[in-house]
């Protein structure tokens, strides 16, 4: 029997603890997958800040660091500044990246820092109880809007790739969504293309991986999945928005 798949080199044996059909899981396995290709396990060290994002460096076998709340893409340059060899990547979710650490983000992309980020998009504070985020679509419900989303009162979601696209700094800005076999394919070529960026030293990019958080939607991850394709990819269109 020839062995055609099999666990990626820069994942730990550690078992995954996510919530049934959470795609975490997915975005570490294919961040990993891409860590082994490109050869880079002993270069690599990634940053993961507080919430479900944070139990990454449970599971990935390359050097990690947890940064405080939002503030990934600092940790991230003063590593690379001090190490510029290295190959330096956050993951970060959209409670985090796009609420307390927007400044960071921003700041980080209009500089054009040689780092990767991952950005795990599921509209909602997994970890904390399912409040509402930054990226909370109109009308969806969250246990701090039960209602759901109201523009009047909450204000509108925020699009970070539109926004960080409008800056000169970023290299690569894409939005992807691995609900099917082809969208996960999709999403690694982009998590991969965006490694490949920093190594050949073009600067910063950015991959949004449209995600779900089935526990706080209160849905089964099938119906979570079949909510990202109809209601997520209408309000954040999975694409490529730079590529210099």
């Amino acid at each position: 029997m020839q062995k055609v798949f099999g666990r990626p080199k820069s994942l730990t044996q550690t078992e995954f603890a996510y919530c049934a059909g959470c795609l975490h899981s997915v975005s570490h396995r294919l961040i990993a997958e891409v860590i082994d290709e490109l050869g880079i396990f002993e270069d690599t060290i990634g940053i993961c800040p507080v919430g479900c994002s944070v139990f990454m460096y449970e599971y990935m076998a390359c050097d990690m660091i947890e940064a405080s709340h939002g503030r990934a893409p600092a940790v991230a340059t003063g590593v690379k500044r001090v190490l510029p060899d290295r190959v330096v990547f956050t993951y970060q979710g959209d409670g985090d990246l796009a609420s307390i650490g927007a400044a960071e983000i921003i700041h980080a992309a209009a500089r054009g820092e040689n780092i990767t980020v991952v950005f795990i998009n599921n509209t909602t504070y997994g970890m904390t109880g399912g409040q509402m985020a930054p990226t909370t679509l109109l009308e969806q419900r969250s246990t701090t809007c039960p209602s759901g989303r109201d523009s009047v009162c909450h204000g509108y979601p925020i699009r970070v790739c539109e926004m960080l696209a409008t800056l000169d700094g970023p290299s690569y800005i894409e939005r992807v969504c691995p609900t099917s076999p082809a969208g996960i394919n999709k999403a690694k070529k982009a998590i991969k293309h965006a490694f490949e960026n920093q190594i050949a030293g073009k600067g910063f990019s950015l991959v949004e991986v449209l995600s779900n958080c089935p526990t706080q939607w209160r849905m089964n991850p099938i119906d979570s999945f079949k909510w990202i394709d109809e209601k997520m990819c209408a309000a954040y269109p999975p694409g490529v928005f730079v590529d210099r």
